[in-house]
């Protein structure tokens, strides 16, 4: 796998018969490591690891309901009044990060109705304020503690 632009950070990847998996710190548990579960663990990694966001204030791959439909997001991370304020979507590195990605956060986000929507492919990166409509933000934002 390449290097995300994030940083390096240790992961216990294990090679069996039946693929690659890492080990996700948040599910605890192995999960196959795919393209965009690498892209995904990474971030994990720089939300706690750079960021200071609480592991216990994050949720991965956890379904939502939209228009009837059981969707999955990829990360939220929660305020500690256990109010989600960041959704992020990651796709593989070689995926484009096209109009229809972000369509995709903004239609998760009528769910959740977080403030902060960042996509990633791991080199590429955006992340909008959704306060008065969306607005592109230079860095990610640190978390939020009420």
């Amino acid at each position: 796998m390449t290097e995300v632009i994030f940083g390096s950070y240790n992961f216990d990847i294990e090679a069996t018969p039946d693929g690659n998996f890492i080990f996700d710190i948040l599910r605890k548990k192995n999960v196959a490591l795919t393209p965009e579960e690498w892209v995904r663990q990474n971030i994990v990694h720089y939300l706690i690891s750079t960021k200071n966001y609480s592991k216990n204030l994050l949720a991965v791959e956890r379904g939502i309901e939209i228009n009837g439909l059981t969707k999955r997001f990829d990360i939220v991370a929660f305020n500690r009044n256990g109010k989600p304020f960041l959704m992020v979507e990651c796709k593989a590195e070689n995926i484009e990060l096209s109009p229809k990605v972000l369509n995709q956060i903004l239609v998760y986000n009528q769910s959740l109705s977080v403030r902060y929507l960042w996509i990633t492919n791991g080199g590429q990166n955006f992340c909008y304020d959704t306060q008065n409509g969306l607005k592109l933000l230079a860095e990610i934002p640190n978390p939020e503690i009420d």
